[in-house]
């Protein structure tokens, strides 16, 4: 029996999304619950699983083609077995994937490194378990000069690049990168968007993190102690004061929200993705940097669900893990203002009186002027440096 192969049913706010990899071929055996495909959204990657033993019997969507939310994709033969010599993909899947240096190779991969005569073993697969994807091949660039112990690899590049060549490369955008780059220019044209900033004292709370950090790891089952658990309760706390800060603007009514969902920016090698925790009003330090580290690991792996990234009523970025002193972060719709948070550089400060290298940190709050004044945004980002620099307030919530 002929069992059909849908796209997963998006949420409203997936339009559609991309058939990234397909993992088996026309012919294929196929166990239940064993990965068929991966769809790319503008969020995150879906993964289809097989419904049932059998054999794929039928690929109606190629790797690249656009799919709509419960299209069918494929079909599976039910209860069949593979037929000897019989795994040839069909007509839009090109070929089996094969084996080089030990990584998996895509079909469209393969076909693009042998136009442009690409040794695949120098490419670094970024798909799953390692497989080289095409949009590695499109992005790999051979070394341009190589140690004498690599002559090979010296003539590859002798090959590519003529001295004084001017290279240019041409690279389609992902989906996830294009709607990315559409909310953004989105932002800037339907919010009136103001930055203000302030600087904190971090060394309170870096003493209060030394002091507590083994004991912390040990009684949390491993779980680290960072700086975002205290800006989460710190924003909490902030928002329950501010609570227009917390809101968001619907048409011609502001919508006040009970209750704070946080989303923390996480940057991957895919683009930027927003895990929100919910309700973190509700959470303990301790659990707000295990879910931040759990999202982490989802993140980079591509296994972050769509529910997982939507929604969300502030949120925090930190630029300062990658070095950045200041920016302007940009609003996350339909939200009113995100955090961000920058390095932490020791700079002469005056304390009463003295001037004293302190541990100083930027920060920077972005806020739709059409809902939040410069009072209240000021005010809100006062409230939060004032409890990073007495963390004893967030936990005694003062």
């Amino acid at each position: 029996m002929a069992i059909e192969i849908k796209a997963p049913t998006y949420p409203e706010s997936v339009q559609e999304g991309t058939l990234a990899t397909w993992h088996k071929n026309v012919g294929d055996s196929v166990s239940r619950d064993e990965l068929l495909v991966d769809i790319e959204t503008d969020k995150v990657v879906l993964e289809v699983v097989a419904p049932a033993n059998g054999v794929l019997a039928e690929v109606l969507k190629a790797e690249g083609e656009t799919v709509e939310s419960n299209e069918i994709i494929a079909r599976i033969e039910e209860g069949a077995a593979a037929a000897p010599g019989a795994a040839t993909p069909a007509a839009k899947q090109e070929e089996v994937d094969i084996q080089v240096a030990e990584s998996l190779v895509n079909p469209a991969a393969k076909k693009l490194a042998d136009e442009r005569d690409i040794d695949l073993s120098q490419v670094s697969g970024t798909g799953k378990g390692g497989r080289i994807t095409k949009e590695d091949v499109v992005n790999f660039v051979p070394p341009a000069t190589a140690p004498a112990a690599a002559p090979a690899v010296a003539a590859v590049a002798d090959a590519e690049f003529e001295v004084g060549e001017r290279v240019e490369r041409r690279v389609a955008m992902s989906r996830m990168r294009t709607r990315i780059a559409e909310r953004l220019l989105d932002v800037t044209h339907t919010t009136a968007s103001l930055t203000t900033f302030n600087e904190v004292d971090m060394s309170a709370l870096m003493g209060l993190r030394r002091q507590y950090q083994d004991e912390f790891t040990k009684t949390h089952n491993g779980t680290r102690l960072g700086f975002m658990g205290f800006f989460v309760k710190a924003a909490v706390e902030a928002l329950k004061r501010f609570p227009l800060v917390n809101a968001s603007i619907d048409g011609t009514d502001i919508v006040y929200h009970g209750y704070q969902d946080i989303g923390v920016a996480v940057s991957t090698d895919r683009g930027l993705v927003v895990p929100v925790l919910r309700n973190a009003e509700n959470m303990s330090i301790a659990t707000v940097e295990n879910s931040i580290s759990s999202y982490a690991g989802k993140a980079r792996d591509g296994k972050l669900t769509i529910d997982e990234m939507t929604g969300g009523t502030f949120t925090i970025t930190n630029g300062g893990v990658y070095g950045s002193l200041l920016s302007t972060p940009i609003i996350n719709p339909p939200q009113s203002a995100i955090l961000g948070m920058h390095t932490i550089q020791q700079r002469p400060v005056a304390v009463n009186g003295q001037v004293e290298i302190r541990p100083m940190m930027y920060l920077a709050m972005s806020y739709d002027h059409r809902l939040i004044d410069g009072k209240e945004a000021v005010q809100f980002l006062v409230t939060i440096k004032q409890l990073i620099e007495d963390p004893a307030k967030i936990l005694l919530e003062i």
